[in-house]
């Protein structure tokens, strides 16, 4: 595979603070690259590197020439007032000028909507949710056709099954990407080699061939063989200071060049040192209050909605110690809404709750408006004083604030400076500093790096009381739930086992809906002779129409087989059968676009 991009030597760091320094990588065609981290580590910076639109302290960045790239930011941003058609048109525009006729450019914009999902181009931008807002920026990046895709948190603030969809949508990309990601089930899916950004690592990154899970297991590899490493140093440290301490001459040549190995030697053990001990994570323990009452909160019948719409009813919920109650489904299905009536701020509109006496529950705002953004981070830890006092003993503020990763020196600084998994971690320490019955967290994985998720399973599992949890991460749900919730929105809801039976059942029933509207679509399509006057297609275009979503999906399933084909490794040492699969590949894509072009020509013919 031919070399798209190339970082040499490229470090970079704002004021005293490094990110990284001198790192080297490439990113081949095809490639699919899952870049984690933890927060600060410089993964969003690297990204921006890569596309340009950064510049490093020191080194370099190579691109081939004629290499298309597209950059996908954490946020979504368009410009005000336009149509989903028109943010797409705009960016085709903008790297291909007035190359394109108009229809040409309403064939391609139409070809990149219908490929991720959209039926209404004409609906505002600004209308759309989270999850089809990132869908309009993917489709506002793939129309300028790019050879490699930059996308940083795409996963951040969607729901599960907008997840689900980017996901399935990545798996026949045909084009390299790197993702940015905390999202543990995401990067497990979609990345052929993962890289981690850390201080911990010589080269100032580990890479390997494969998934997420196979870079945990090289890690622990590695960093046991640097423990050892160190050890080793240490002992030799020891021995030659030993021999120093007996005063040598250092007349002789092999005294001095002793003497400097000495010297070399205490570095290099400094360096392991530093790098063996940079691994730092939020120590997270949630405290309980210890109380013994069976039956925390239960829930009887309970039923809510909103301008006329249900989000659910007829609900029964037992919160018992040790119970740990994860919420799924859709973003609007009501999951936040549910946690405000289990916390007593809303009141149900059917149903009854029963609390044993002076519950304590705690709860975490994913909109963290609990948080009063000109406060000092020194203030929103504690009111008053600079201590705090966690399970009945006095912690000193600036060690208390160590222990979710604060420096000293940022305690003065107000919160709304702070980053997201910043304010994500300042909002988890004031909880625990709450005795608790029951803890209610939505979306508290918003912005944490991977190792303060791992540290959140952990105090959750550990928590003795009972947990109502929502979130989108699916690795935090499977390992922390004892049973999952499915909120439909429609007043629906049904319990799971886990996320995979979550989202089979989730994806049966986006088969059956698509089925239906294309059932629907068909009977609409044809009701009278007159209408299909009217749609301006012959009787052979008609039936050519009604084929072609079935003929996409074979053709893309050929070029997703062909694909997969080229990714076996007794391939690339077979010349005469890797030339017939590349020449097989090209036919696949040269069809599929054939096929999305004709479709979008008989839908603009359609619609006059």
């Amino acid at each position: 595979m031919s070399t798209l991009v190339t970082l040499r030597g490229v470090s970079k760091a704002f004021g005293a603070r490094h990110l990284f320094t001198s790192i080297s990588l490439a990113i081949s065609d095809k490639e699919r690259i899952g870049l984690v981290g933890a927060n600060g580590s410089g993964k969003s910076t690297l990204l921006k590197i890569i596309a340009g639109l950064e510049s490093p302290d020191a080194g370099e960045r190579v691109l081939r020439q004629g290499v298309r790239m597209a950059y996908v930011p954490q946020a979504d941003a368009f410009a005000p007032g336009l149509r989903v058609r028109e943010v797409v048109a705009a960016a085709l525009a903008s790297v291909r000028g007035g190359a394109l006729t108009e229809a040409e450019t309403l064939s391609r914009v139409n070809v990149v909507l219908g490929r991720m999902g959209f039926n209404d181009p004409e609906q505002p931008a600004e209308l759309l949710s989270g999850g089809w807002r990132k869908r309009l920026a993917l489709a506002r990046a793939m129309v300028t056709e790019p050879d490699l895709l930059l996308l940083d948190e795409p996963t951040n603030h969607l729901d599960l099954g907008s997840i689900l969809w980017l996901e399935s949508w990545l798996g026949v990309a045909r084009l390299a990407y790197v993702v940015v990601s905390h999202d543990r089930y995401f990067l497990e899916n979609v990345a052929g080699r993962t890289i981690e950004l850390g201080s911990a690592y010589a080269e100032g990154y580990l890479s390997v061939n494969g998934p997420y899970s196979l870079l945990l297991e090289k890690r622990a590899e590695v960093l046991a063989s640097q423990a050892a490493y160190e050890q080793s140093l240490a002992n030799r440290e020891r021995r030659e200071i030993e021999w120093l301490r007996r005063m040598p001459k250092a007349r002789a040549t092999k005294a001095k060049a002793r003497i400097e190995a000495a010297g070399a030697l205490s570095q290099e053990l400094a360096e392991t040192r530093g790098r063996n001990r940079s691994q730092g994570k939020a120590r997270i323990d949630f405290t309980g209050t210890a109380r013994q009452t069976r039956r925390l909160l239960v829930a009887e019948g309970i039923g809510k909605g909103f301008g006329g719409r249900t989000f659910f009813s007829d609900l029964d919920i037992v919160l018992s110690p040790g119970v740990r109650l994860g919420l799924v489904g859709g973003n609007g299905s009501g999951k936040t809404t549910l946690l405000k009536v289990l916390a007593g701020e809303l009141a149900p509109d059917a149903g009854q709750i029963r609390r044993a006496p002076d519950l304590a529950v705690a709860s975490f705002d994913q909109k963290r408006e609990q948080l009063d953004p000109e406060l000092s981070l020194r203030r929103a830890f504690a009111p008053a004083g600079d201590a705090v006092v966690y399970r009945g003993q006095s912690l000193h503020l600036v060690s208390w604030a160590k222990r979710f990763l604060f420096k000293p020196e940022q305690l003065d600084l107000p919160v709304r400076l702070l980053s997201g998994g910043e304010q994500a971690r300042l909002l988890i320490a004031r909880l625990m500093l709450r005795p608790a019955d029951v803890l209610l967290l939505d979306e508290p994985t918003n912005d944490l790096d991977i190792p303060t998720l791992e540290t959140l399973e952990e105090s959750l599992m550990d928590f003795p009381g009972a947990v109502v949890l929502v979130t989108h991460d699916r690795s935090l749900l499977d390992r922390v739930s004892t049973v999952l919730l499915g909120l439909d929105g429609r007043g629906g809801s049904e319990v799971y086992a886990d996320c995979a039976q979550w989202e089979a059942d989730f994806l049966a029933k986006e088969k059956a809906a698509a089925a239906r509207s294309a059932t629907s679509t068909q009977h609409a399509a044809k009701p009278s002779g007159a209408a299909r006057a009217v749609k301006k297609l012959s009787y052979k275009e008609q039936r050519e129409w009604d084929g072609l979503e079935a003929a996409i999906e074979q053709a893309e399933a050929e070029l997703a087989r062909c694909e997969a084909a080229l990714t076996d490794p007794s391939v690339a040492s077979d010349a005469p059968k890797l030339a017939l699969l590349l020449a097989e590949q090209e036919a696949a894509k040269a069809e599929v676009d054939r096929l999305y072009a004709r479709w979008a020509e008989l839908e603009a013919k359609q619609a006059g």
